[in-house]
């Protein structure tokens, strides 16, 4: 008895329909996923904002005499005998490669009624500049619609404001954000 030869698989056809629909269903949700990133990098960025708010209200209590620190790293130097008031991932988010898509950065408020509150040498952790009275904290994407597209910001009033695709300035008018 003769068998007959029995091909079995796909045919081209088969095989091209197939990857058209994974091509489909991938630019379907490639966008999405990256607004998904984008939402993580943001939630990322309001945290960090609110971290740094509460470590410089614990620096302002015990270290700086009542004023605020006015850089990250003096933020991430420990007192002696005591922990940081901010984690090492914020100490350096001031530099090149920011964190989860963000720039973080505290340096001295705009604001012209700031002052110096206690020299550098006399805060207990010994910052890099003295304390002062008022502080600025901006969290800007590295990358404007792909990191986010959302700038945050917060001060000594510790409320975090934010603003779609515009720098927010230091000082932070609060008339800008009242409509």
């Amino acid at each position: 008895m003769k068998r007959l030869k029995q091909n079995e698989g796909f045919t081209l056809i088969e095989l091209l329909i197939v990857v058209a629909i994974i091509g489909i269903i991938a630019a379907i949700a490639v966008p999405g996923l990256l607004r998904a990133r984008q939402s993580g990098n943001e939630a990322s960025a309001i945290g960090s904002v609110r971290a740094i708010n509460s470590g410089e209200t614990a620096y302002a209590s015990s270290c700086g005499g009542g004023g605020y620190a006015i850089k990250n790293a003096d933020l991430a130097l420990a007192p002696a005998g005591g922990a940081p008031f901010i984690s090492p991932d914020l100490a350096t988010a001031d530099a090149g490669g920011g964190k989860s898509g963000y720039l973080i950065t505290v340096e001295k408020s705009g604001d012209a009624n700031d002052r110096v509150v206690l020299a550098a040498a006399q805060t207990c952790n010994a910052s890099s500049v003295p304390s002062q009275a008022m502080y600025f904290v901006g969290a800007d994407p590295l990358t404007i619609g792909q990191t986010g597209t959302r700038f945050f910001a917060s001060d000594h009033r510790s409320t975090i404001y934010y603003a779609n695709g515009v720098n927010i300035a230091n000082p932070i008018v609060i008339t800008t954000f009242i409509q």
